[in-house]
């Protein structure tokens, strides 16, 4: 018995869908609820990579108003009520295994494209340290390792600080989302060389997040600023 099956009955791994033991022993995910997922289809927005509705159309509603301080984004899944509720078992029960099938299905079905990008560097999105301390870890630097493990791209966890705790984001329109994320990220020590970097998050949802902490990169001398997600709301 190898170090791998004696771990898997020591410790069998829970399914990131319906919260039990992965069955058939050995997987990532339940073959049933793998299927139960809403992932991200075609046409999907060029900037943001939201689905879209017409495939003549390159942008969604809101890349078309907005300029962005990103490249592009591409995002695995729909925040649906099944992703939302797998979302909050990895934040608030620290369900962080379930990471390990995400990071998995990300790099499986976006290596080529990342690859593209040419990133020098993976940065996960910052939480606050009182955030941090109260959940124990930061799910998206737990990401970030997960894809570093299978796409060779180093995690650089001290490129974006953040020094402001601010009020959940649910609460607000897009615009106040914005604002109130103003100041809430800075750059940190950027090793010299870095021009392209890749964003990790968990959750897309108006990109105030990811639009913070692509400008507080672009003002410190990155050239090049892409994201990465597990879960993109406003899909179809």
């Amino acid at each position: 018995m190898n170090k791998e099956t004696i771990l898997n009955v020591l410790f069998p791994r829970h399914c990131p869908v319906c919260g039990e033991i992965v069955k058939p022993p050995g997987g990532l995910i339940c073959p049933a609820c793998f299927h139960k997922l809403s992932f991200v289809k075609q046409p999907v927005c060029k900037k943001c990579g939201k689905e879209i509705q017409d495939a003549a159309e390159e942008f969604c509603g809101d890349c078309t108003k907005r300029r962005h301080a990103f490249e592009s984004g591409l995002a695995l899944m729909n925040y649906d009520e099944t992703a939302r509720r797998s979302m909050a078992w990895i934040k608030y029960k620290n369900k962080r295994e379930y990471l390990d099938f995400y990071g998995a299905a990300l790099a499986a079905r976006y290596e080529k494209q990342i690859r593209r990008m040419h990133a020098d560097v993976l940065v996960p999105v910052p939480v606050h340290p009182s955030r941090k301390r109260a959940r124990g870890f930061n799910q998206a630097e737990v990401l970030a390792v997960c894809l570093e493990k299978r796409l060779g791209i180093p995690v650089g966890s001290g490129m974006l600080i953040r020094d402001k705790k601010t009020k959940p984001q649910k609460e607000l329109s897009a615009a106040d989302r914005l604002k109130n994320l103003s100041g809430a990220f800075r750059a940190g020590t950027i090793p010299e060389g870095i021009k392209t970097v890749l964003l990790v998050d968990d959750i897309y949802t108006t990109g105030s997040t990811v639009e913070a902490c692509a400008r507080a990169l672009r003002n410190a001398g990155v050239s090049r600023v892409y994201f990465v997600v597990i879960c993109m709301t406003g899909g179809r």
